[in-house]
């Protein structure tokens, strides 16, 4: 147990209920392909000081995401991967330097809009899915991620309209994620965030996050793209509608 209270300012018994849920929601987001990263922010949320929330996710998620990038890499879309990281840059550079920000809950507002209109519309027209609308992408969620940590339904959202097999989906999405999250470091060491104190915490979790990932992926290749399609889209809708739910309350000021 002193083992465990060394990881972090938190209690001992939250470090390694931390540490099972990172397993746990690396598995589902290999598997359903999305999901993950914002169930572990809502735990995170309950527990963890607002502080520290969104980089000490970002740097588990990071972790998380190399494991996912690596053991798929062979499926990785290079075209929308490099696409992608222009935009990422831009976007990594804004929040950095941000002083203004929208309303509370306009933001998870307009990333459900989005999510549901790609699951469940017509479709974006070609031009979006050109190299032009994939470095625009990058640069919205990566800022989108920076301020709420909760871009990873809209890049999924946006994957799914470019690869057509399941392991092509889990592997760019995982890229383009690893791309984001590693930009957190940079952003919130000029804002002046103290990793040190929640890196023996972000290690472990992160070891724990190659494990499920792991897992995930051996679910992974037995399910069909047909029923993976499913699971990712009621997956993406689902978290669509928790992020309505929240966007309305933090309007009415709750």
């Amino acid at each position: 147990m002193l083992l465990l209270e060394s990881l972090s300012p938190l209690s001992g018994a939250i470090n390694l209920l931390l540490v099972m849920l990172s397993v746990f929601t690396s598995a589902f987001t290999a598997a359903v392909g999305v999901g993950g990263g914002v169930l572990m922010i809502m735990a995170l949320a309950q527990v963890m000081p607002a502080a520290a929330l969104i980089p000490v996710h970002g740097m588990v998620q990071l972790g998380s995401n190399v494991g996912r990038t690596a053991m798929t890499w062979r499926h990785i879309d290079r075209t929308t991967l490099a696409a992608f990281l222009p935009g990422v840059a831009l976007g990594a550079l804004a929040a950095a330097w941000l002083l203004v920000r929208l309303p509370a809950g306009v933001l998870e507002l307009c990333i459900a809009a989005f999510v549901l209109f790609t699951c469940w519309g017509p479709g974006l027209p070609s031009r979006a899915l050109g190299r032009g609308g994939v470095m625009v992408a990058g640069a919205i969620t990566t800022l989108l991620s920076s301020l709420v940590g909760a871009s990873g339904p809209m890049v999924a959202a946006f994957i799914k309209q470019r690869q057509a097999g399941r392991l092509a989906k889990v592997a760019t999405f995982s890229a383009c994620m690893l791309l984001q999250h590693l930009t957190k470091a940079f952003v919130f060491g000029v804002a002046g965030f103290v990793f040190r104190d929640w890196l023996p915490l972000m290690l472990v979790m992160v070891a724990a996050g190659f494990l499920g990932t792991w897992l995930g992926l051996h679910l992974l290749h037995r399910l069909s793209d047909h029923h993976f399609d499913a699971l990712f889209r009621w997956a993406l809708t689902l978290l669509a509608l928790r992020l309505v739910w929240l966007g309305a309350q933090r309007l009415a000021g709750h």
